[in-house]
Order: C-alpha cells, then structure tokens, then sequence
C-alpha cells in the first residue's frame, strides 16, 4: 500500500483529497504548511507527496527541493490555481513527476499518482537488478554477449598483433568507428588516431586532406600543409565511407597501400607511409566493383583482414547490457539517474527492427532521458516507437491483401475469393456460421462457391 503525503493550506482540499485516497486504498497523512509536511515527511516517509506550490509559510519550490534532498526518489505531484507556463516548467526542471492545476480533476490526478506509484515500483526492482549484476562500463566498450560480437573480439585480438590494412563493413549505426578505435588502441595506442570521412569532403580537398600540399600547389595554398598519413606517424589512418571515394583518389590510394609512400600534393619528395589504414563502409564493395564504381586492386588490398558488424536486429541479446551501458553514459553526460527501462520498453526494443542501429538505440535513450519523469523509462518516454512498429506492420498487411507477390494490384473479385478462401481454411465452422461470419446470405455464399469454383463438404 502506497503512502501520500498532502501539503496544501486548502482544508477543504485537505479533506477531499484525504477522503478520495483513502477510500482508492493509499495511506493518507496531510499537512497545512510546508514545514509541518517536512515534519511529517522525515517521520513517515511517503511514496508520494501531493505539494501545493502557495504555502502560508514557505515557497512550495523550496519544499519540493528540500523533498528531494531527503529522498531524491520521492513523486513530488506540484499543485496550483496558477496556469502560467514558467510555473510549469520550473516544477518540472526542479524535479517534480507532474504538475496539475486547481481545480483539480480527480481522474487526472489519480492517473498521476498511479504513475508515480509504478514508476517508484519499476526503479526498486531496477535497482535491485543493477547491484545483482553491476559491471564498470569504460567509455569506448564494444557492448557484446552473443556468438557475432565474440567471434568480432576474437579478430580484433589477433589483427592487434600486427598493422595489416582491415576492412570494417556494416550498416551505419553499427559502431564501425568505435570498432577502429579499439584496434588502434590495442595496437599503437600512443601514436595519433586520425579518422577522416571521405564522403563529407569533396575530392579535390579530400586529397590534400589526405596526403598533404606544398606551399602554392594551387589557389589558397599559402604554407605548406601536412596530411592525415603524414600527421597519425606509426598510428592509425581510419577512412570512414570508402566507397564514396572517386575512382582517381582510389588509384592513389592503392599506391600508397603498395609502396607505402606518397608526395605531397604539388610536392616531389616521397614521405614514407607507417601508419595502419583502416577503411569502412556500409555498402557492398563488391557490387560497386561490378558497376565500375570502386577498384577491384584496392578492394582486394584493403581485404586483408574484413570485419562485418551485425545489425542490432540480429544481436538482439545485446539490446540489455547496451542500454546499461548507454544509460551510464547519458547519466553522465546529462547528469540524469536513470536506472533502467521497464519490462515492457525492454520488450518492445527486442520486437523492434532498428534500422538505425546501435546509434538509433542511444539517441531514442537521450530523448526519453531528458524528458522523463521517472528514473525508469517507461513505453511513455519513447512516443514514436509503437507507431512506426504499427505503421510498418499495417502496411505489410496492406501490401499481403491487396497486391499479389509480384506487386500487381488486385481485382475485387481476387480480394473476395481471397477472403473467402482464408476463412473456409481458418474456421472449422458449418456454412450457416460462416455466412455469418462473412456478413452474407445463405444462397449468396452458394453463389460465391460457385463463381470461384470453390468445393466446400463440411457442414
């Protein structure tokens, strides 16, 4: 039985609310100032608090900060005739789980604390489970438990051995980079580790990014500029979406893969190249090759050693440990205390499809972090997820009922004889229950049966 604690100088709100809770099944203590509820809260320690924000005596903010300094779990519930929007948002930047105004609407309010109450219940549990199975996350992790992520470890451990080209492939979001990242620094830690996206420049300046230029090489040259092969030593060279490189700057760089020197653009002395190059993409190289988009000599040098990352749909039993893990970081970086999510979040992010990947999972996780209630996110916190799961399967079925495997649109009479077909073989029903289940006569069906040559003995 969850306890309430009512702070309002209202009587007549007082004896309602204490009336109404009672009868709902809470323990009911109510106070008239905010110091007397201060009183009451230490010596009792309630679930939740219903706070007037106009007190006789103190500020109801004040209170609602002292509330939290002595329980920082506590559901504070601010109360106020005031409809003004800088009231709203202060209350809820201060920490309070809902805000409602005078006068109140019992059926609003008794959705609030209901709320306040399962959200209290949900981070008791979470809580339990985080001591039962805490671990020190370190900022730069691969999240894995599954067979894929193992078998990716296993190669990561032996290409560190060595300064082989390697070839990360993935959909985006995967954590292509962090995989890199990792590399380097079980390799060359102390040396540099320059990444560079080759799609987000374009070529002429990709080229100089990459291997430097002399003095005056060509308009707005005015020093000598050294490049990403130049700069990262014996470290790494991480060439993010290799496959938006052209075909020219492709013939470059395979150079510098063979010989492992290059020049600076404009320049002639050859530098020598000790860095290890680690390219990514989420494309197919190999169909590019086929459509003369990226060179087979350079796809084959890059080969060496190929990493695929899974997309999150086929690691599911990761979408856990990754939301503890990202949670620890948002917590820090938005200075949150957000223990977990609920069953049913957990659920449903094992159900979705991700199509964003791993960096779809952290930012839903940011969005519901900021503006939760709670300190466990709840189906609530995340607004946009059910719809677009419900969206994408109304459309499949959309897609299963009216056109056929090829595409093509269905006639009427294909749709009905589908329908009627799919019923006879669903139900185990007699003709009279069918027909009502199809909304249709007797002799209507005989008709159907015959139109569409369909043999029907049950009966």
């Amino acid at each position: 039985m969850a306890k309430i604690l009512v702070i309002d100088d209202d009587s007549s709100i007082r004896e309602t609310l204490h009336l109404y809770l009672m009868e709902e099944g809470y323990s009911v203590q109510t106070a008239p100032t905010g110091t007397d509820g201060l009183n009451k809260f230490t010596q009792t320690s309630p679930d939740v608090v219903i706070l007037d924000i106009k007190l006789p005596d103190v500020n109801g903010f004040r209170i609602l900060e002292d509330l939290r300094e002595e329980d920082e779990h506590v559901k504070v519930i601010m109360i106020t005739a005031h409809h003004d929007m800088e009231s709203t948002i202060k209350a809820m930047k201060e920490g309070a789980f809902d805000y409602i105004h005078k006068p109140i609407d019992v059926n609003e309010l008794d959705i609030a604390i209901k709320k306040a109450v399962h959200a209290l219940e949900m981070e008791k549990k979470i809580r339990g489970l985080l001591v039962e199975s805490s671990r020190d996350f370190k900022v730069g992790d691969i999240i894995g438990v599954g067979p894929y992520m193992r078998d990716i470890f296993k190669t990561i451990g032996v290409v560190s051995q060595s300064k082989a080209p390697v070839l990360l492939q993935g959909e985006s979001g995967t954590g292509k980079e962090l995989i890199a990242k990792v590399i380097h620094n079980n390799t060359s830690a102390e040396e540099p580790y320059i990444g560079i996206n080759c799609s987000a420049i374009v070529e002429t300046l990709l080229e100089s990014e990459l291997f430097g230029h002399e003095k005056g090489s060509f308009t707005g040259a005015i020093n000598r500029k050294p490049g990403k092969f130049e700069l990262a030593r014996y470290g790494t060279v991480f060439l993010d979406e290799i496959s938006e490189m052209s075909l020219n700057l492709q013939a470059k760089l395979l150079r510098v893969l063979q010989e492992r020197e290059f020049e600076r653009v404009g320049g002639k002395d050859r530098i020598k190249v000790n860095a290890r190059v680690i390219a990514a993409t989420n494309k197919d190289l190999k169909s590019l090759i086929k459509e003369g988009l990226f060179r087979d000599d350079l796809y084959y040098r890059l080969n060496i050693v190929t990493i695929t990352i899974p997309p999150l749909r086929e690691r599911k039993e990761d979408i856990k440990p990754l939301i503890d893990y990202l949670l620890e970081k948002i917590n820090l970086e938005l200075h949150k205390q957000i223990a977990g999510v609920s069953d049913e979040v957990l659920e449903t992010f094992r159900q979705y499809s991700w199509p964003g990947n791993v960096r779809e999972l952290e930012n839903l996780l940011v969005r519901a972090a900021v503006v939760a209630k709670g300190q466990v996110l709840v189906k609530s916190d995340f607004p946009d997820l059910g719809e677009d799961q419900r969206s994408s399967r109304a459309k499949e079925q959309e897609a299963e009922v009216f056109c056929d495997s090829a595409g093509r649109i269905l006639t009427l009479d294909e749709v009905e004889e589908m329908h009627i077909r799919r019923v006879l073989k669903d139900t185990k029903k007699n003709k009279g229950e069918i027909c009502d289940v199809l909304g249709i006569s007797r002799p209507t069906f005989e008709r159907k049966l015959e139109k569409y040559g369909i043999l029907f003995e049950r009966e």
